[in-house]
């Protein structure tokens, strides 16, 4: 028999045992299976978890973990956008697992960074993606984001459109 009951996500705060080290991987897994791309991004989520987890001031920095059943399926993080600004955020490292697709848990990870950002005092957010991330995009442009910017690059192994999105808080 098969059931149509929705499990419940739940979102915490970063900082068990094993998160870090599974927001590198998922995403290493993830973007190699949907888009083919090479362990350059894994390296690069790599630094920024690195970066991240090195960093201070807990006030104006923090990462969440999605998880549905207890286990993780789902990620986003807010770290300032530059150390000496202080006045704005980024969203980084947004990821949800395929399996977990269609709770909305990629809606409420932004919103989660949206309240925060905004409790924390910055007056704008800004993220960095590409173009193939489109549903991602649809996110962020539901929650008010507006494309500034986009340039080609070849990265990760692949041609892409790397875009860079803002919006106040």
């Amino acid at each position: 028999m098969r059931t149509t009951e929705r499990t419940q996500a739940t979102l915490r705060r970063l900082g068990e045992p094993g998160d870090l080290g599974w927001v590198v991987m998922a995403h290493g897994e993830l973007y190699a299976t949907e888009y083919g791309w090479n362990t350059d991004f894994e390296a690069l989520v790599g630094r920024i978890v690195a970066d991240y987890a090195g960093g201070g001031d807990d006030e104006r920095r923090a990462a969440w973990i999605a998880e549905l059943d207890g286990r993780r399926v789902g990620c986003v993080f807010c770290v300032p956008a530059d150390e000496k600004d202080g006045k704005t955020a980024k969203l980084r490292l947004l990821l949800v697992d395929p399996s977990a697709r269609g709770h909305g848990i990629g809606s409420r990870l932004v919103g989660e960074c949206l309240n925060f950002a905004k409790e924390a005092g910055y007056q704008d957010i800004t993220l960095w993606t590409n173009d193939v991330l489109v549903s991602a995009r649809r996110i962020y442009q539901a929650y008010g984001f507006q494309l500034v910017d986009e340039k080609p690059h070849h990265s990760f192994g692949k041609d892409l459109v790397g875009q860079d999105w803002s919006r106040p808080l």
